[in-house]
């Protein structure tokens, strides 16, 4: 059941927004001992939200499509009253005064806040194997990894235990739990989405967005969280647009672009063929397919490594110097970013500005691009190589080389699953648009959808 689905049925009064919660913590109590998606479970609180939902809706009162929908924050969302540990000793226990700002236009739009999400520790990882709240294991089989940092998050969504989780991506955090899950994870543009009451990562870096079942479920989240917040200074005045895709959803003529290097190279057979898969069936659809020669993604990526070392060790330095805080992996990458010079760090802004103008010429030959989100489905937890195109490779570097540059760029991008793998593992597409431009994203990969482009739901029951 998608979230549309729901509220058109909270409205028939088919079910209650009680019964929604108390099914969702009842998914939560059979799977999550397993999976280990949450941190903590705000049980009472979401039974009071939901009480209030169908108090309001029953006198006509209605907020929107999230009114009494159960979804759940990856843990670095600051919720007032309840801890925010961003998965890590260090904010054990921070208890917020006050609600990050997309709390905040949830909690006003009716939804349901079931709890606290798991996560890589400090955002700062892709495995979300956190050694402080647990390991985080992948629904369609747990010897796998979910994905990281918002492996909760993915978790939560293709189990059905929430309807839409929050994520944050600062170099592919949304998109590669959604790739290795199988749900859609939309990371907006840079400064769409208020980033105020989000304990960040990499200042530059930083996006947050949603987790969802649906392409358009994802468009109804970023209706709800998007626009211009005052207490964020890099929050964009850009006006928000109904980004939910039409019913009747046609891409006929729409210029997708197929990069004719890099997205395409050392891939896994499985994700090959899903993604090919998908840009045919867009094409049947009439969309215009063209190959498309982009700037040099590895120095794109060089420069994103770059920026995020430096500036998750600058946001780190207010933190305890107590190192047995922090997990190995995290510990390292910390250390490793205090020893870049500052004008290696300067460098690569200013590297980063000329390919992001090199990047924006692209939008006038194609209106959006095509490619894999992960160079492969999900890893066996702890498997640290794999072998593509001949060669060993870092499975760190094959999970994020194809996400990571988005980043640095500040584009918007979409990862939806396109198929499984022979073993049974979810696939991830990603379309990638120009700034603000995340309407276009949502109808191209609504109308994928839309024609059977996809996977079956996690078999969990």
């Amino acid at each position: 059941m998608t979230i549309r689905e729901a509220a058109a049925g909270l409205r028939a009064r088919r079910f209650s927004a009680v019964e929604l919660a108390t099914a969702a913590m009842a998914r939560i109590d059979r799977h999550d001992p397993s999976l280990c998606a949450f941190i903590t479970v705000t049980r009472e609180q979401a039974l009071e939200q939901a009480r209030q939902a169908d108090g309001e809706l029953a006198t006509g009162k209605d907020r929107g499509p999230f009114h009494g929908i159960p979804v759940a924050l990856k843990d670095l969302f600051s919720t007032k009253g309840v801890r925010t540990t961003a998965g890590s000793k260090v904010y054990e226990n921070f208890v917020p005064e006050s609600n990050a700002t997309v709390v905040e236009k949830l909690l006003g739009a009716g939804a349901v806040l079931l709890g606290k999400l798991n996560m890589h520790e400090l955002a700062y990882g892709i495995t979300s194997a956190n050694p402080h709240f647990g390991a985080v294991r992948n629904p369609r089989n747990p010897q796998h990894s979910p994905g990281g940092s918002s492996g909760g998050s993915g978790v939560a969504v293709a189990t059905q235990m929430v309807f839409m989780a929050m994520g944050s991506d600062t170099g592919g955090s949304i998109r590669i739990p959604a790739s290795f899950c199988g749900t859609v994870g939309l990371k907006p543009t840079y400064g769409r989405v208020s980033r105020f009451g989000v304990l960040p990562l990499g200042f530059s870096l930083d996006h947050v967005g949603p987790l969802t079942r649906s392409v358009r479920d994802a468009g109804l989240a970023l209706n709800a969280i998007a626009g211009h917040d005052p207490r964020d200074p890099t929050s964009s005045r850009r006006p928000v647009v109904d980004y939910v895709p039409d019913e009747e959803c046609w891409i006929r003529g729409v210029r997708i672009g197929i990069p004719d290097s890099f997205f395409f190279e050392r891939l896994d057979e499985d994700v090959e063929a899903g993604v090919r898969g998908a840009i045919a069936r867009a094409e049947s659809l009439g969309a215009v397919i063209k190959p498309v020669r982009l700037p040099d993604l590895d120095a794109l990526n060089a420069v994103a490594r770059m920026v995020l070392l430096s500036e998750a060790s600058a946001v780190a330095e207010p933190y305890p110097e107590d190192r047995s805080l922090y997990g190995a992996d995290v510990r390292a990458l910390l250390d490793q970013g205090r020893l870049v010079p500052a004008t290696d760090y300067i460098n690569a802004q200013r590297l980063r500005r000329k390919m992001r103008r090199e990047f924006d010429e692209v939008w006038q030959e194609v209106d959006c691009l095509m490619t894999p989100a992960t160079a492969i489905p999900a890893p066996r937890v702890g498997e640290t190589t794999v072998r593509l195109g001949g060669r060993d490779e870092d499975v760190r570097l094959a999970v994020t080389r194809l996400v990571r540059g988005v980043n640095a760029l500040g584009y918007p991008a979409l990862s939806m699953p396109c198929g499984l793998s022979v073993s049974g593992l979810p696939v991830g597409l990603q379309i990638i648009g120009p700034a603000f431009e995340e309407g276009r994203l949502l109808r191209v990969g609504a109308a994928l959808e839309d024609s059977g482009v996809g996977i079956p739901p996690c078999p969990m029951d």
